[in-house]
């Protein structure tokens, strides 16, 4: 009888309650190999910010201090925007395939799941903000007065908050469509009330509120800052740490509420 439990301990599945450095890992690549057979999303991923970049500033031809005045804070809400997209659609899509719930059947946790997903898109992220940013400042005659490294630290930001973002209401869409009709219901009010539009201290009291706790105004305010300082000042360390900090609370939310089958 000893024999037999020994046995079956052995065989047990390992714990996935706390997240492995190699699952997650594991994980980011299986993702990253999908994604290279898969060039309309990466063109998505990396091309469409900068060509909405390019389009934006020969808009305002005639006026460049109107494209130095929003195309920064569009370089943070750009790859947000089309992070959130691609997350949201592509984890859908493990899920309606069934390969979610036979990942789940291995070994392998929803934090460990959810985490090689954020480093696998976390990864294209660096890669699209680096390029959407270069192309900005070097090509385009983007005029800030603060470090373009700064500039580039807060677009990672955006974009990863937009994979947390889309990551998490993937778990709440039964279709594509589905997760496609959420940007309207996450992104659009962001969009609107982040201040890119108009001060936010100039909107109705009302509207201010709830735009002093949506993540979009603080990575617009952050790039703002860059905009204007030459230093980092700490309206922008707390304008980035609360952004990073959305990020990480959405990726754990989107992992409590991951679910192996749609409904």
């Amino acid at each position: 009888m000893t024999t037999t439990t020994s046995t079956t301990s052995t065989l047990r599945p390992a714990p996935t309650g706390a997240l492995s450095l190699a699952r997650t890992t594991a994980t980011a690549a299986r993702v990253l190999r999908q994604l290279r057979h898969d060039p309309r999303t990466i063109a998505l991923l990396v091309l469409i910010p900068c060509v909405m970049l390019f389009l934006l500033r020969y808009v305002f031809d005639g006026s460049p201090r109107t494209f130095d005045n929003i195309g920064a804070s569009l370089l943070g809400i750009f790859p947000l925007i089309t992070m959130f997209l691609v997350t949201s659609i592509a984890t859908l899509r493990e899920r309606t395939s069934g390969t979610l719930e036979r990942l789940l059947a291995m070994p392998l946790g929803k934090g460990d799941l959810i985490a090689g997903y954020a480093l696998a898109f976390g990864t294209l992220a660096i890669i699209q903000s680096a390029l959407a940013t270069g192309l900005a400042l070097w090509f385009l005659g983007l005029d800030v007065t603060g470090s373009p490294w700064l500039l580039l630290l807060v677009a990672l930001l955006d974009a990863l908050l937009g994979t947390a973002l889309g990551l998490f209401v993937s778990a709440f869409a039964a279709s594509e469509f589905q997760a496609v009709q959420f940007m309207p219901a996450v992104i659009f009010p962001q969009l609107l009330l982040c201040g890119l539009f108009t001060p936010r201290d100039n909107m109705h009291p009302a509207l201010e509120a709830i735009s002093n706790v949506l993540p979009m105004s603080y990575a617009v305010d952050g790039m703002n800052e860059v905009l204007k300082h030459t230093d980092m000042t700490a309206t922008f360390v707390r304008d980035a740490l609360i952004v990073a900090g959305c990020a990480l609370l959405v990726l754990g939310l989107g992992a409590a509420t991951l679910r192996r089958r749609t409904a």
